[in-house]
């Protein structure tokens, strides 16, 4: 796959700030393995083959299970997420493929169960951010693994 442009440098100023939000939603008290799993689920229905490629490896060098990574597409059906994950995904796919009609008020209850309004709000950011990722990437045609050494993923060893 050849790259169309490189947004990263023919728009450094903007892809610098969104550099910037993705660090401070690292911050997040959501936690890691949630932003992981967000991450590589968001990308998977966006189709974005770089973020899939580099969230995974990010996941890895996190310390998550190879299986769950599988099993992140087909969660609904795997035992191997907890509720809190659960609910943190299903949010992932309603704000990444938004419902005609929104976000259902059944959802949000449930998501509500198991996060803080602020916990709500680091996440609604961090599916926004990986979101924009996704499409700069996805509108780029940005090929895999294209920044692993630059970016220390390398280290994953998923080569």
């Amino acid at each position: 796959m050849t790259e169309r442009f490189d947004f990263m440098k023919l728009s450094s100023e903007m892809t610098k700030k969104l550099m910037e939000l993705s660090f401070l939603d690292d911050k997040s008290a959501v936690g890691k393995e949630i932003h992981d799993l967000i991450k590589i689920r968001a990308s998977q229905m966006n189709g974005c083959a770089f973020c899939v490629d580099m969230h995974v490896k990010q996941a890895t060098l996190h310390g998550e299970r190879p299986l769950r990574m599988h099993h992140v597409a087909i969660w609904r059906e795997s035992t191997l997420f907890s509720t809190r994950e659960r609910a943190a995904l299903a949010w992932t796919e309603a704000l990444t493929a938004i419902p005609q009609g929104g976000v259902p008020d059944a959802l949000y209850d449930d998501v509500r169960e198991q996060f803080s309004e602020k916990d709500i709000s680091d996440l609604t950011f961090a599916i926004m951010i990986i979101n924009a990722w996704n499409r700069a990437n996805v509108a780029a045609l940005a090929p895999p693994g294209s920044h692993d050494k630059e970016w220390g993923l390398d280290k994953a060893n998923l080569d």
